[in-house]
């Protein structure tokens, strides 16, 4: 489905991309953009890429059809880092996100991109967060800025923020802030840029909003729409018909069947993520939840633990988990079915991403049929379903995560560095290198994973050492 141009400029047409490959060679870019991008690893274009970098590049506005993992933050971090003048001290860009989690991932990319350039500094401004930090650190100047809709606003109202000198304008994830019922902050915020600026728009999917965002706030954008990342080979997808009455009790036998090693469940409600986590965890699963109503920090501490592979389920609404990207993600329970069969789409993709195998997990009730057919229709092919009665428990136990996590109570504040922790517990404790996992430095707090065998030695050993010669409070989460 393709959005409408707006009704003040001529219908562009679509371009469609299937395919990587082109090399970023092609563009017209410096050479410091190009060494920076071989440095980086990025020498062959994905498919959003290649579709939207010419015109980006061109400036021109452009509505980009492209899911988390696919490369957007490339596709419109690459344009907007190549029109920043290192010597204006303003916000020259800004990079609107749904979620805390999307807009630091997001400004850490725009800063790896940023090398070539110069000295550019990127301010990130999300809830959860004190106010003060941010506004003394926007007195200072910034060339990129990159938040949420609504903390934005508070520091444009606080005049803490202006948007003056902005050229680039991104709504990333746009139907997600949609969803999450930012339009009106969207337009706000929109209206204090200038009017004389390139507006990009990245989103996994194309609801009503999207246009209306469209005719409001850009001018004659070219729609470019991707096929979905994943081929069918790389994802083995299976459907089970199940009643109501057997749903939550399907999720641990699917687990105990085919026990991956790390699963993102998705269900259609809060409530209903709270009753799966509720019924694996009395089975004895390493399971959270993430939903819209949890604080920020307990966010942080449910994404840390699954990202670092302390926890092997993560249940979660799609707004919640918009904007996560785990790496070798091993299956995809949709523990509901979506009835947006794009979403459907968007959900399975976060598995079988580079060379791996992924596997995608349906639990399909018969007033859901309507909702897999057209799954089906979008998908061009007929779903492959199995009995629940073809489920049985493999050999091994409960499932248990590799790893564990460790809290410390310290972070940047502290200027704790990550090779603090990891000198603290492979010097003094005398824990090997390979048993210690991610770790993870917020503001306040310090999250390290350790090879689960080891936990509580390991924080026995810290809470009696010392980090940077202070000793500090740890616990196991």
């Amino acid at each position: 489905m393709n959005i409408p141009s707006p009704s003040v400029a001529p219908a562009a047409p679509v371009l469609t991309a299937a395919t990587a490959g082109p090399s970023f060679a092609g563009l017209n870019l410096p050479e410091a953009a190009l060494a920076n991008l071989a440095q980086l690893g990025y020498t062959t274009m994905t498919p959003i890429q290649a579709a939207s970098l010419p015109l980006t590049l061109a400036g021109r506005d452009v509505i980009a059809q492209a899911s988390t993992g696919s490369g957007k933050t490339v596709a419109f971090g690459l344009p907007l880092v190549q029109k920043l003048d290192p010597a204006r001290w303003q916000a020259q860009a800004l990079v609107l996100c749904p979620t805390r989690e999307l807009a630091d991932q997001v400004t850490l990319e725009i800063r790896r991109l940023a090398r070539a350039v110069g000295n550019i500094k990127v301010v990130t401004l999300c809830g959860g967060v004190a106010l003060r930090g941010q506004t003394l650190s926007l007195e200072h100047g910034t060339h990129v800025v990159v938040g949420t809709p609504g903390r934005i606003l508070d520091h444009l109202e606080r005049g803490s923020l202006s948007l003056d000198a902005v050229q680039t304008l991104v709504l990333d994830e746009a139907d997600r802030m949609l969803d999450m019922g930012f339009f009106e902050d969207i337009a706000q915020v929109a209206k204090r840029c200038p009017a004389q600026r390139q507006t990009l728009l990245f989103s996994a999917t194309y609801p009503d909003g999207i246009a209306q965002l469209a005719a409001q706030f850009m001018r004659g954008p070219q729609t470019v729409k991707v096929q979905a990342q994943h081929s069918g080979h790389k994802i083995r997808q299976v459907f089970y018909e199940v009643k109501d009455s057997e749903r939550l009790h399907a999720v641990s036998l699917l687990l105990n069947h085919f026990r991956p090693e790390s699963t993102l469940a998705f269900c259609n409600t809060k409530q209903q993520c709270r009753d799966v986590v509720a019924v694996l965890q009395a089975q004895g699963f390493s399971a959270l939840a993430l939903y819209g109503e949890l604080e920020q920090r307990e966010r942080d501490q449910v994404l840390v633990q699954f990202a670092n592979r302390s926890c092997s389920v993560l249940v979660a609404t799609d707004v919640a988990a918009r904007g996560i990207d785990i790496a070798q993600l091993a299956c995809v329970i949709n523990v509901d079915v979506t009835p947006d069969p794009e979403v459907h789409v968007h959900r399975i993709g976060r598995t079988g991403r580079g060379d791996a195998e992924g596997l995608a997990l349906t639990l399909a009730s018969l007033d859901e049929m309507g909702s897999v057919g057209r799954i089906e229709q979008l998908q061009g092919r007929e779903s492959t379903w199995q009995p629940l009665a073809s489920l049985t428990p493999a050999a091994g136990g409960p499932l248990r995560p590799p790893m564990a996590t460790l809290q410390i109570l310290g972070g940047r504040k502290e200027k704790i560095r990550a090779g603090d922790v990891l000198g603290a517990l492979t010097g003094e404790a005398g824990f090997a290198k390979e048993q210690i996992g991610k770790i993870n430095i917020n503001e306040f707090s310090t999250y390290v994973a350790v090879d689960r065998a080891i936990a509580k030695q390991a924080e026995a050993k810290l809470a009696t050492g010392r980090i940077k010669g202070r000793s500090v409070k740890v616990r196991l989460l």
